[in-house]
Formats: C-alpha cells, structure tokens, sequence
C-alpha cells in the first residue's frame, strides 16, 4: 500500500547566496496548525512520539507580525530542540506577507512557512480574507509569490494549505493547487472539505484524489478524518496523495505520530495506552504548559492550567471515566488539582472498543459563509480585502 510513497522532501529555493533550508521526512507526515493548540508543549508531546516529522506552530497573523503585535510576535516561538521550525502565516496582502516573511527571515525565526488559504472564520471570509482568497485567482498568485519571493531570500520554503472552496457552488480548489504551484509554492495540502461545511459532514476524500491527478510537479497532502494510522494508509491508498496532514485526530493521542510511524513502516501497530499511562501525558503536558507561559512573560500559573482544560476532555475521550471525573477535569485551577483527580482514576482502565475514532475538536457545520458585498461580481482584480489590517483573528 505504501510502497510507492516517497519521503516528504521540503525545500526552499535560494537567492543572493543564501543557503536552502529543507527537510526530508518519512513517513510523510504534518501536524496541522491548529490555534490555541499546537504551540511548543504540544508540539514537544507529539514529537516524543514521533520524532523527525513536521510539526507546525499556531498561525500567525501577517499583519500582526509587521506592526509589532506583542502576543503575535510571543507565539512565533520554538522548543530548544525543534530542528526544522515550522510556522503558518495567514494574510491576503501581498505586501505584508512579504514584509512578514522579510521578518522571519531576516531574523532567523524559522525553516518553513505554510501559507493559510482555508480560514473559514465568518469575521474573516465577510471581509474578504481566508477561505475567500482563492476566489480571487490574481490575488491568491501575488501573495503566493510575494511570500516565495521573500523567502528565497532566506532559502525558506512556502507551502499552503486549502479547503475545495466556499460551497459547492464556488469550488476552487484545482485552480488554487495549479496557482500555489505556479507561484513558487513547493507542496499544497487540501483539507477536503469546503468552508461552508465547516468540521461536518465526513471529509470528501475523493477532491484528494482530484487535486493529485490533475496538479503534477508538486507533493498533494491529504487533510480530513485522520482519527487512527489505518485512516492515513486509507486515505493515501484511496486518493493516490502523497502524504498526510493530520489536525483534530491527535487532539488528546499525541501517540498517533508513533501509530502513523509504525503503520506507515509496515510495524505492527501498539494497543491504545491505558488510561494510567494517558494521565502520565496530561500531567507531563500540564507542567509544560505551565512553564511554556512562565517563559512568555507570566508572573502566575493560571494561564497555562486554563488552556489545559481544554485538552482534558479530548485526552479523556473514549475511556469510562464517567461524567463526574469529566466535569473536575473541566475546572482545575492548579497543577495539584490535575495531580489529585489523575490519582483518584484507576489506571488500568483500557479505551473503549471503537475509542480512537471518536471526534475530537470541532464538529460543528455545516455554516454560513458570508462574503463582502458585491464580491462575486469583481473576481479578478487584485483590490487586498478589508481584512488586510486585521491584527488577531481565530485560524481555519
């Protein structure tokens, strides 16, 4: 089934001497950038894991970045130990996301940056920005070749990530992987589902197998409904791409990078941990958490104990905990809290039958896309969306 797939080799062309930064990575697999999620502890846990393969920081507004945003510019950060250092970039001016790049580069912060064309955030496709980029094909070029443009100045590779268009009415999703392509772009992945669909219903695997036969020259990844490593020899079987992106499925199983090393090397696959060894991880990513914030310039710890709540109910999904152990979890205020309701738990409690596969994150969808007025009708000028000067935003 696998035979055929070939390493993920990721590397930027290089101008006025500057050396390429790259990366060759097998199995091929990527970690989705998700906001408020994969920042440098989680990035870590999956790495133990799964070491060698691409992890991607959170997505870091353009335009935050070029005007100095103190929380943007805090998120752009990376464990001592992070190698190829991986980040999303969203923005749909070509001017800043080449300033942006010009930044990152000139400043040594990282090896790799994935260009964002799926946001589907209302506050940003009602502006023009996101999942609305491509419907604007001149438009989408330029900031594609802005950002190559940048970063070969710096031997830094550009990829972007996609959804098959706004609704199915308005598919872009062939035309964006050729432009990207075009562009300079050195691989696209396809999250194969529209933004109107939002997280549901089931990803359309099928638009994978598309993309892939009709873009040539360029490495398709595959996005959507990766829940277990069976899923991922699936979808590359199914659809011909050549590798996988995997986002809401390791929401609470960093240990799917091992399962995905091992199905994808012909390994026989291990058993899901038991609920003792889960709650080992919960507290190793709760202590990281919190220090993560302590080296960001928190005088407490209440940052990092709430944004592991979070994380709680996904690590404790598909294991009979019951409801009441759920709820605690759901409101811990201290490390000691977590400590005390992992020690109340019996450790040898195994996840249920059909437990990997339980979604995890967002399942909402299908939405309301809404898009400026009078878009539609002036697809192909290069007029920036009002979003342009948006500082924070949520990511897609």
């Amino acid at each position: 089934m696998t035979s055929t797939l070939k390493p993920l080799v990721l590397r930027g062309a290089a101008t006025h001497g500057a050396p390429s930064r790259g990366i060759e990575v097998w199995p091929p697999v990527v970690l989705a950038p998700m906001a408020g999620v994969t920042n440098a502890p989680f990035r870590s846990l999956c790495r133990n894991f799964g070491p060698g393969l691409v992890y991607v920081n959170e997505m870091i507004m353009a335009a935050a970045l070029v005007y100095g945003n103190p929380r943007t510019r805090s998120m752009v950060s990376f464990a001592p130990d992070e190698t190829f250092r991986s980040l999303q970039l969203y923005g749909s001016d070509p001017v800043i996301v080449e300033q942006a790049v010009e930044v990152l580069g000139s400043e040594n912060l990282v090896d790799h940056i994935d260009l964002n064309f799926g946001c589907p955030a209302a506050k940003v496709t009602r502006k023009g920005g996101g999942a609305a980029v491509p419907l604007k094909k001149n438009l989408l070029a330029e900031i594609v070749r802005a950002a190559v443009r940048a970063g070969s100045r710096y031997g830094i590779p550009i990829t972007c990530k996609f959804r098959m268009g706004i609704n199915d009415d308005l598919i872009t999703y062939i035309d964006t992987g050729k432009i990207c392509r075009d562009a300079g772009a050195v691989m696209i992945a396809l999250h194969a589902r529209t933004a109107q669909q939002h997280y549901a219903p089931s990803a359309r695997w099928e638009a994978i197998a598309t993309l892939k036969q009709q873009v040539e020259g360029i490495p398709v990844l595959g996005n959507g409904d990766i829940w277990c490593a069976d899923d991922a020899l699936r979808m590359v079987a199914e659809t011909g791409c050549d590798g996988v992106v995997i986002g809401r499925g390791c929401l609470g199983k960093p240990w799917l990078f091992r399962d995905l090393i091992d199905g994808f090397t012909g390994r026989p696959r291990q058993s899901a941990p038991l609920l003792g060894a889960v709650l080992a991880v919960m507290l190793t990513h709760a202590e990281s958490l919190m220090q993560h914030h302590r080296d960001n310039g928190r005088n407490d710890d209440t940052k990092g104990i709430r944004e592991f709540r979070k994380h709680c109910g996904w690590y404790l999904t598909g294991y009979p905990v019951g409801p009441e152990a759920r709820r605690a979890f759901s409101e811990v205020s201290t490390l000691d809290d977590v400590r005390n309701l992992a020690a109340s738990l019996d450790p040898s409690l195994a996840l249920v039958e059909g437990g990997e596969r339980l979604a995890r994150g967002h399942t909402n969808g299908p939405i309301n896309v809404v898009l400026p007025h009078g878009y539609l009708d002036h697809l192909d000028d290069l007029e920036v969306p009002a979003d342009a000067l948006l500082t924070t935003m949520s990511g897609g």
